[in-house]
C-alpha cells in the first residue's frame, strides 16, 4: 500500500482534518453566495437576469474542468494539485470581495470554480493514497463527507450572518485565510503523492474538449430555466455540448494517453457510483431548493432564520456519521451502505414534502429532515467510496473526477426537472407570483418527485459488485498490469 511506504511528519488525524478543510472550502462556495445575492446585485449593479451567474459561474466551471483536474492529479501530483486549487480559491476569493463590476466579480467565481476542480479529485487521490482500506479509509471517507454536508449548511448560516453584520464581500473574504492556511500546511501534512504519469502525455486536445462539451452541458441546464430551453443560450447550448462530448468519446477511443479511458466505464463499480451519484445529487439539489424557497416564501422566513433552519439536520448529520457511519461501510460494505443510504435519503425527501403545508411549522419538517439527514451520512461517504473501489492508484484521480462530474451534471439537471415541476401552472415575467395555494402543490409536488426518484435509484446499488467478487478481482494499471492491494475499498 502507498499509505505504508510514504512518510510524513504528520499523523492520520492531521491529514484528514486538512483534506476534509479543502472539501468545506469547495461546499462552503456552493451556499454562501445565496443570501448576499440581493445587496450584490444591488452595488455593483447587476441585472435581475445576470445576478444569477455570481452562482452559476462557480457550478459551471467548476462542473466543466473536473476530469481535466482528475487527470491533472494524477499526471502532475495530487499534492501539487491540492495547493494550486487552495492557492486559485485564495486569490480569486480576494478579487471577488474587492470587485467593483459584475464582470470582475463573474470572472473571479469561475477561477473558483477552477479551484474546486483542481481541488475535488486531488483530495479523494490524497484518500485513497495516504489511508490503507479498510475502517481507517472508511473513517476518512466519512470525515470528508460528513464535513462537506457542515459546509453546504454552514454556507447558509455564515452567508446570512456575514452579509447582515459586516458585508457581503466578507462572504468572499472568508475563504482567504481558511485557503491559504491549507495551502502552507499542506507540504508539511500531506504526503507527496508523486506525479505517476512518467513521459506519458496529457491529452491537451482531449482536456480540451471534455471541458468545453461539459461546460456546455452545465451551461444549457443552468441557463435554461431562465432564458428558455428553445434559445440559443438553452437547448443551443446542451446540443453543442452533447457533439463535443461525443467527439470526444471518439477522440478518447483512438488515444493512447486518454483524458478519460473509456475502459474504466467497463469497471462496474465505477459505472454504477456515477449512474448514483447523477440521480442522488439531482435530488439532493432540488430539495435544497425546495426546502429554502418553502421557508421563505410559504412560511415568511428571513434569509438569516432560513439559513439557521439547517443547523438541526446539519447536527443530526455529523452526529450520526461520527458515531456509525465508518461502522456501517465497514461492516455492510459498499452496496449495503450505499443503497441503505440513497433509499433513505428519498425517504426523507418525500416525507419532508409532505410537511409542505400551509401555515405549517418547522417541527412539522423536522421529521423528514432527520431521516433526510441521516440517508446522506451514509449515501455520501459509499459514493465517495464506490469512485475509488478497485481502481488502480494511477487512475484514482480520474476515477474520482468522473464520478464528480456525473454528481455536477445530475445536480444540474435535477434542479432545472424539479424547478420546472414545481413552477408549472404559476404565472412567469418580472415580479409574477402565483397564490400560494399553487406555489405549495408545486412545491409538494417536485418533492414527492425527487423522494420517489431517488428511492428508484437506490436500487441501481445492486448492480455493485458482490464483496467476494471485488476482493478477488486483482486491480490493472493503465497497460492492463494487476497492481498490489486488489480489496475494496469498502469491503
Amino acid at each position: 500500500m502507498v499509505a505504508s511506504t510514504t512518510s510524513t511528519r504528520s499523523g492520520p488525524g492531521q491529514r484528514i482534518a486538512l483534506l476534509a478543510l479543502a472539501q468545506f472550502v469547495i461546499t462552503l462556495d456552493f451556499n454562501i453566495v445565496f443570501v448576499a445575492l440581493p445587496d450584490i446585485g444591488r452595488e455593483l449593479g447587476f441585472t435581475a437576469h445576470s445576478l444569477q451567474w455570481v452562482v452559476n459561474a462557480y457550478v459551471v466551471a467548476l462542473g466543466g474542468l473536473l476530469l481535466f483536474g482528475g487527470r491533472a492529479a494524477d499526471r502532475l501530483g495530487a499534492r501539487r494539485m491540492f495547493i494550486t486549487g487552495l492557492l486559485l480559491f485564495a486569490i480569486s476569493s480576494l478579487v471577488g470581495g474587492l470587485a467593483t463590476d459584475p464582470s470582475i466579480l463573474i470572472g473571479a467565481r469561475a477561477v473558483q470554480g477552477f479551484g474546486g476542480a483542481l481541488l475535488t479529485p486531488a483530495t479523494l487521490r490524497l484518500i485513497f493514497s495516504s489511508f490503507d482500506e479498510g475502517p481507517t479509509r472508511n473513517r476518512a471517507l466519512v470525515t470528508y463527507g460528513a464535513i462537506g454536508g457542515v459546509g453546504l449548511s454552514a454556507g447558509a448560516l455564515l452567508g446570512g450572518l456575514l452579509t447582515n453584520y459586516v458585508g457581503w464581500e466578507w462572504v468572499f473574504f472568508i475563504n482567504v485565510p481558511l485557503a491559504l492556511g491549507g495551502a502552507l500546511l499542506a507540504p508539511r501534512v500531506l504526503p507527496a503523492a508523486p506525479a505517476l504519469g512518467g513521459n506519458r502525455s496529457f491529452d491537451i486536445f482531449g482536456a480540451l474538449l471534455a471541458t468545453a462539451g461539459v461546460t456546455l452541458v452545465v451551461f444549457g441546464l443552468a441557463s435554461g430555466p431562465d432564458v428558455g430551453w428553445g434559445t440559443t443560450r438553452g437547448a443551443g447550448a446542451l446540443v453543442l455540448g452533447f457533439v463535443l462530448l461525443v467527439v470526444f468519446l471518439v477522440v478518447e477511443a483512438r488515444s493512447r494517453d486518454a483524458l478519460m479511458p473509456l475502459r474504466l466505464l467497463k469497471h462496474r463499480s465505477l459505472a454504477t457510483t456515477m449512474a448514483t451519484a447523477f440521480f442522488y445529487q439531482g435530488s439532493l439539489a432540488g430539495v435544497y431548493y425546495l426546502f429554502t424557497t418553502y421557508l421563505q416564501d410559504v412560511l415568511g422566513y428571513t434569509p438569516l432564520a432560513a439559513g439557521l433552519a439547517f443547523l438541526p439536520p446539519t447536527v443530526i448529520s455529523m452526529a450520526f456519521a461520527v458515531k456509525f457511519s465508518t461502522a456501517f461501510l465497514s461492516e455492510r460494505g459498499l452496496r449495503t451502505t450505499m443503497f441503505t443510504g440513497v433509499f433513505v435519503t428519498g425517504a426523507g425527501a418525500a416525507i419532508l414534502a409532505v410537511g409542505f403545508v400551509e401555515n405549517g411549522s418547522y417541527w412539522l419538517l423536522l421529521p423528514g429532515l432527520a431521516i433526510w439527514s441521516i440517508g446522506g451520512a451514509l449515501a455520501i461517504p459509499a459514493i465517495l467510496a464506490g469512485a475509488g473501489a478497485g481502481i488502480a492508484l494511477l487512475e484514482q484521480g480520474v476515477a474520482s473526477a468522473m464520478a464528480m462530474t456525473a454528481r455536477q451534471i445530475g445536480g444540474a439537471v435535477g434542479l432545472a426537472a424539479l424547478v420546472a415541476v414545481a413552477t408549472t401552472g404559476l404565472p412567469t415575467g418580472p415580479g409574477a407570483a402565483g397564490p400560494t395555494g399553487e406555489l405549495l402543490d408545486g412545491l409538494r409536488m417536485a418533492g414527492l418527485v425527487a423522494g420517489a426518484a431517488t428511492m428508484a435509484a437506490a436500487f441501481l446499488c445492486f448492480l455493485l459488485e458482490k464483496p467476494a467478487a471485488v476482493a478477488s478481482r486483482p486491480k490493472v494499471d493503465e497497460v492492463g498490469t494487476p497492481t498490489a492491494g486488489s480489496a475494496s475499498v469498502a469491503e
